[in-house]
């Protein structure tokens, strides 16, 4: 095995999980912080928003990013959980990014090609399901 691929290979086993674990803790941390948040301040408002969103046609709420994150940030309930949600669907796209960085410095070039084929499918996904 030359050294560049005991490099790669080296980086695949240690960098990847260690990269995809920090994302998945970060998720997890914020979704458990909203929850101890819902269970603190305010316990029957989910159950309320729950009601709400039933009688309603269509669950589809469009405001900028930038008003979650500045709500769950002063400890709305509701939006740390989205936040963290949202962080938890990060965990694959991370994976395939990281991966796509690791075959474009390693010039193999059919896997570059096919993890940006995935990661563009990843990234439309995330962008349509946000606007459609």
């Amino acid at each position: 095995m030359s050294a560049s691929a005991e490099a790669e290979d080296r980086i695949l086993r240690l960098w990847t999980p260690l990269i995809l674990r920090l994302v998945l803790l970060a998720a997890v941390v914020v979704l458990l912080t909203g929850l101890v948040l819902v269970a603190v301040k305010d316990p029957a408002a989910y159950v309320a928003h729950f009601r709400r969103a039933q009688q309603l046609p269509s669950v589809v709420d469009r405001e900028p990013w930038s008003a979650l994150l500045e709500r769950a940030l002063h400890g709305k309930p509701h939006d740390v959980l989205t936040l963290g949600l949202m962080l938890l669907t990060l965990v694959p796209l991370v994976r395939v990014a990281f991966c796509f960085l690791l075959f474009l410095t390693t010039r193999d070039w059919p896997f570059v090609l096919f993890t940006a084929y995935v990661l563009t499918g990843l990234v439309l996904g995330t962008v349509l399901g946000r606007i459609g």
